[in-house]
């Protein structure tokens, strides 16, 4: 067994610092495989009222310009392939992977990186969770998840993501996920993917999701969801979020939910056969993302110094159309009209 030079993080460390290269993990697979091929698929635009992109002064987790053509869509864009590599010999130590100079960073370090004790267990697997999906629970449920279908298919899936309270664990016992939790550990052998692109597996995955939450569910339809943002993750404040929910319940049927005060199950039940989900853009929608029917619409309301298509991506996926307002104000404070709010759900309609 290869195990951690306890130096290696302090060298990996040097080597950034003068700009040395370093290769990718996965550029040491002893095996790459193609899962799904590339393709050219069409992509929508989101739906917004004229001027709404133009008031966007600052985006979260992509250049304005990608942001901007991610609104505006693509008739027929490449979307890459989904990978699957096999590696050997790899350490994994306090939330990253380690090989040679090579690493990969699944969550932020609890202990000092000048060293690291050798890890003692060893194992093999088939890895399925993400930096971002341990950082946020919308990524955990729509794109972790997913690719545990995947690590399903090709070994024994492993996560080093320790049991969680509130929905996580109901959304793993209603989607069959069982995986072995792993502290630090040597991987005899490891198996990752590429699995980021909205291919034809990955939107077929969707689906399956969509289909296990839905089972032995009968949910008649309902003209729409709004779902508040509430207080955990990272704030943006609707000054008007009370007006709006108030007014798209008593004006247009709305259900409006706390999602913090409220089961999968009830979740499930609520948004299942929605025509729209609404509220702040935030994690708390991807419960509607997740069973919402193909068609369907996910109404985001974005400060303007926050905007970000993270969400387009994953309606893309689920074969759902997505809308935006961008409000007045800034992350901490900001506001949307609702004589706008009416006109976009014209749109909609």
């Amino acid at each position: 067994m290869t195990s951690l030079d306890p130096i290696r993080p302090i060298a990996n460390k040097f080597c950034r610092m003068v700009g040395l290269p370093r290769p990718e993990l996965i550029d040491l697979a002893v095996e790459t495989w193609e899962i799904s091929p590339a393709e050219t698929r069409a992509v929508p635009a989101a739906i917004c009222l004229p001027g709404q992109t133009d008031r966007i002064m600052q985006t979260e987790f992509a250049p304005r310009e990608a942001v901007l053509d991610a609104l505006n869509g693509q008739p027929a864009e490449h979307v890459p392939a989904t990978m699957g590599y096999r590696l050997r010999d790899i350490d994994f130590v306090d939330g990253v992977l380690y090989s040679g100079r090579a690493e990969m960073h699944l969550r932020p370090r609890r202990k000092s990186h000048l060293h690291h004790h050798r890890p003692q267990k060893a194992v093999s697997g088939a890895l399925y969770e993400s930096w971002v999906g341990n950082r946020w629970f919308g990524n955990w449920l729509l794109d972790d998840c997913s690719s545990y279908r995947l690590a399903e298919s090709f070994g024994q899936p492993v996560t080093s993501a320790p049991v969680k309270a509130g929905h996580v664990p109901r959304y793993e016992e209603l989607l069959s996920i069982n995986p072995t939790r792993i502290g630090d550990v040597h991987f005899d052998e490891l198996i990752l993917f590429d699995d980021h692109h909205n291919n034809a597996s990955r939107i077929a995955r969707a689906q399956d999701m969509r289909k296990r939450l839905m089972a032995g569910r009968d949910v008649a339809p309902c003209p729409g969801v709004f779902l508040y943002r509430g207080h955990s993750g990272d704030a943006r404040i609707l000054e008007n979020e009370d007006e709006i929910a108030e007014k798209l319940e008593s004006q247009y049927g709305f259900r409006v939910l706390f999602p913090e005060d409220h089961s999968v199950d009830d979740l499930v039940l609520a948004c299942a056969n929605a025509g729209i989900v609404a509220g702040i853009e935030g994690s708390q929608l991807t419960h509607g993302v997740a069973v919402m029917p193909p068609n369907a619409t996910l109404l985001t309301l974005q400060p303007p110094d926050r905007a970000t298509t993270a969400l387009k991506s994953m309606t893309d996926r689920f074969q759902q159309r997505f809308a935006l307002i961008v409000g007045q104000g800034r992350a901490g404070a900001f506001r949307i009209d609702w004589a706008e709010m009416q006109a976009t759900l014209d749109l909609i309609q």
